[in-house]
């Protein structure tokens, strides 16, 4: 057998993909949702988007947040971290929730993504979100409500015994 290189070895490697997004917060408790042009079948969805190539998680939240609000988001805390499982033609995932603060709501939203926003109240989360997504935000607004340390979730669900 012969030995691969490190190259060779690295590649050879299952990829998984991953995602970061961000739990913002009015005033009052409410979280931040944007609506989707591209998913109208379900067209709320979290601030956030897909991690780049060699950017880090929390990079590419606060990247996100840049480019679909208009402003910028000061990180507070990492919430939980959520691993999705295949469901072809989706790979795995890894999926990063922030708190995040951002200077104002004079959001300024790119047309050919986002169509609006809206202060969604927690208990809410699960008329507006579908599956591991309103699941995800709804531990982390738990956590966050909580002032506590990260939760790990497979599928939007705990598996960690003490944790939610």
């Amino acid at each position: 057998m012969r030995e691969l290189s490190d190259e060779d070895f690295f590649a050879s490697l299952p990829a998984t993909r991953g995602s970061a997004g961000a739990l913002i917060r009015s005033a009052e408790g409410d979280v931040l949702l944007v609506r989707r042009v591209y998913m109208p079948d379900r067209p709320w969805g979290v601030p956030g988007g897909i991690i780049e190539a060699e950017e880090s998680p929390l990079t590419a939240c606060l990247r996100e947040i840049a480019e679909e609000l208009g402003v910028p988001a000061s990180p507070r805390a990492l919430l939980v971290t959520d691993w999705v499982p295949p469901a072809p033609p989706r790979t795995p995932a890894l999926h990063w929730l922030f708190r995040v603060e951002v200077p104002s709501e004079e959001f300024v939203l790119p047309e050919e993504e986002l169509s609006g926003w809206a202060w969604v109240p927690p208990e809410k989360l699960e008329e507006y979100l579908v599956g591991g997504t309103a699941r995800r935000m709804v531990a982390g607004v738990d956590v966050d409500d909580r002032s506590g340390g990260p939760v790990y979730l497979e599928d939007g669900h705990p598996v960690l015994p003490g944790r939610i």
